[in-house]
């Protein structure tokens, strides 16, 4: 299996299987119960319905176990393979109405974490040759939000922020509620010396003046450079000059995104890898 990212822990997927199956089992699945013998048992496959990158297989195992540990999972396609329509991904025997049970929950979960993987790797294959890697943002699912960015990362993106507690951004509604760039770092400086935070900072500018006015109050570690055409990009890249690291971001679409990445940007930022993608057509079928 693929290895989980430090944030991908035990005690989260522990409290999400858990909640997500009170969600949609609440006080018993009825209709399994009502039609399927308690000591009947049962296989079952998981099928590959459309091409693309493969994720939340690992996921999956532990939903079926969490369910019912007398499950037996057979992994055939691992987090991250290509996959093609007919493929199949693992196969699952055991207690009929545990499978039933887990179902649901197991083909939500790698649905939506494959077709984020699929559209993650096909949107860094647009900048292959490029020094420009992908990042990820905060535009997540509640509570979805760490399985989502484990798909970005399954998919070859790189993970951004994981929340607002370990980084921080100063977006364009940070320096304007400020008073300004320079407040805004001042006091954010201020915050994490008085504070003793470790944490790197990132600045939004929305234009050349604003990355000029990063650049001469500086101590700061990321200029983000926001909805700008690829010619201010390009002049914005040589004024900053390797002094601090840059991201591209604002409505990067599969179109933009590789003339984005040849302004000479370290990273792009792309919302539309968790908030606008089309899930994996799977499906778990009995055989």
């Amino acid at each position: 299996m693929a290895v989980k990212p430090n944030y991908i822990t035990e005690a989260f997927l522990n409290h999400f299987i858990t909640s997500a199956l009170a969600e949609d089992v609440g006080d018993g699945d009825h209709s399994s119960l009502a039609a399927i013998p308690q000591s009947a048992t049962s296989r079952a496959r998981l099928l590959v319905k459309d091409d693309g990158i493969l994720a939340g297989v690992e996921v999956a195992w532990k939903i079926f176990q969490h369910v019912d540990s007398r499950l037996h999972i057979n992994i055939k396609l691992t987090d991250g393979s290509e996959i093609r329509k007919g493929d199949i991904a693992f196969t699952v025997e055991g207690p009929a109405r545990a499978i039933l049970t887990a179902e649901r929950l197991v083909l939500n979960t790698m649905q939506r974490m494959s077709g984020i993987a699929t559209k993650t790797k096909h949107f860094t294959s647009l900048i292959k040759g490029t020094k420009a890697r992908l990042l990820d943002t905060r535009k997540t699912t509640p509570n979805f939000r760490l399985l989502e960015k484990w798909a970005v990362s399954i998919g070859g993106g790189t993970n951004h922020r994981i929340g607002l507690y370990d980084m921080v951004m100063l977006k364009d509604n940070h320096v304007d509620m400020a008073g300004g760039i320079e407040n805004a770092i001042i006091r954010t400086k201020d915050y994490l010396r008085d504070g003793n935070k470790k944490l790197k900072i990132e600045v939004e500018t929305r234009s050349l003046d604003e990355v000029n006015e990063v650049l001469r109050v500086g101590g700061i570690d990321i200029i983000m450079l926001d909805n700008m055409s690829p010619a201010q990009m390009k002049e914005a890249v040589t004024l900053i000059n390797g002094r601090f690291t840059t991201e591209a971001s604002g409505g990067v679409t599969e179109t933009s995104i590789r003339e984005i990445a040849e302004c000479g940007v370290d990273f792009i930022s792309v919302g539309a890898l968790t908030h606008s993608v089309k899930s994996l057509d799977l499906s778990l079928k009995a055989w």
